[in-house]
């Protein structure tokens, strides 16, 4: 795993902005071509090993979870444990997720974190820097099928769960990445079959007397696929009327299991000493050595906290009321060309239960915020 100093393409924002990826240049400097890091096949074997068998983990993981009802210990709140349940019993259908590890090309990835409810990053990770591969690489391989894959994924949503109907794509309004990553994926929804239509979290309504979902032309929502966390989708004025399961919802409930933090202990007390693993626990006391403290809920880094070397590393956010879990510290590896430091790491996606490639990220400090920068990687023999 080298990182490598490249010039940049003329011309790349407007390629970027054909394809949808208009965001390449939020805070500044998002997508960095600068820089480009590169693997052997064997180690994007190593990664490719890796996720699969951490997937399989996590996935029972939630087995146990559900079979021993342990969801208070995820903050889940209690009205919806019946509807995780039924979710997972029921094999509702899973599209994506997002593996974040620690690597630095040797030895065996560290789980940090399984995004497996509303990762994003799509966009550079599968179009965008396949296509920086096509012009700066060209005879080089990529660890990247995301796109075929989610579009075979969108496939056995309509064959193997019977989907039918108007597929309903809905995020925050106005935020522009997650708008972004929520046209890529109607686009291979799209490519797969279905008919789709994207709007605005805000813009859905509950018609009582038909007792069903509504779009923002009073339309009937069947199916939606909602990128909007499950956390925050279940605190929502209409949350009791999920309960009924008037509609399909991509991610599924259970997602609300795997994509919780309270996930790595239990992956912890079951594998124990997995060479893929961090130690992690409920209560700080059983941590020896240093260690991050995590909140249940967190996303860009948000409240998280790290206790290494005699330092204390915290970025401010919203979340932690719902608790905390510890895991032991792994540092990520840095890299420092004396021009723009980096710390790195890799997000390994996850397309139903297959890997499906990676994106790489950096930041200035340990924790990896909002304000990274992505980075186009590629492998040779």
């Amino acid at each position: 795993m080298i990182r490598e100093s490249l010039t940049p393409r003329a011309n790349w924002q407007e390629q970027f902005e054909a394809l949808g990826f208009t965001y390449h240049s939020i805070d500044d400097l998002y997508w960095d071509e600068r820089y480009a890091y590169r693997f052997t096949t064997a180690q994007i074997d190593t990664l490719e090993d890796a996720t699969s068998e951490l997937h399989q983990m996590a996935l029972q993981a939630v087995e146990h979870v559900i079979a021993k009802e342990r969801l208070a210990q995820f903050a889940i709140p209690q009205p919806f444990w019946a509807l995780v349940e039924e979710s997972w019993r029921d094999k509702e259908f899973s599209l994506y997720g997002r593996f974040d590890l620690s690597w630095n090309g040797q030895g065996a990835p560290k789980m940090l974190e399984y995004n497996a409810d509303t990762p994003t990053g799509l966009v550079e990770s599968s179009v965008a820097q396949w296509y920086w591969l096509q012009d700066v690489f060209p005879q080089a391989d990529q660890f990247n099928s995301l796109h075929e894959k989610l579009i075979a994924q969108w496939q056995t949503l309509a064959s193997n769960h019977q989907c039918k109907g108007l597929l309903h794509f809905a995020c925050i309004g106005g935020h522009e990445e997650d708008e972004g990553n929520l046209a890529y994926l109607r686009d291979t929804a799209v490519q797969a079959g279905f008919a789709t239509k994207q709007l605005a979290i805000e813009n859905i309504g509950w018609d009582a007397q038909h007792a069903e979902f509504v779009d923002d032309h009073d339309s009937k929502i069947a199916n939606l696929f909602k990128l909007y966390p499950w956390e925050w989708l279940c605190r929502e004025a209409f949350a009791e009327h999920l309960l009924a399961r008037p509609l399909r919802l991509v991610e599924p409930a259970w997602k609300m299991v795997l994509s919780n933090k309270a996930i790595l202990p239990v992956l912890w007390e079951l594998f124990p000493g997995h060479p893929n693993l961090l130690p992690a626990f409920f209560d700080a006391w059983r941590i020896s050595g240093d260690f991050v403290k995590k909140p249940l809920y967190s996303r860009e880094g948000e409240n998280i906290t790290i206790y290494a070397g005699g330092e204390v590393h915290h970025h401010p956010g919203q979340y932690g009321a719902e608790g905390y879990i510890y895991q032991a510290f792994a540092p990520q590896p840095k890299f420092d060309d004396g021009i723009t430091p980096a710390y790195t790491s890799i997000g390994s996606w996850v397309v139903g239960d297959a890997p499906a490639g990676i994106g790489l990220r950096e930041d200035v400090s340990l924790i990896t915020k909002d304000t990274s920068r992505f980075i186009p990687h590629y492998f040779v023999d």
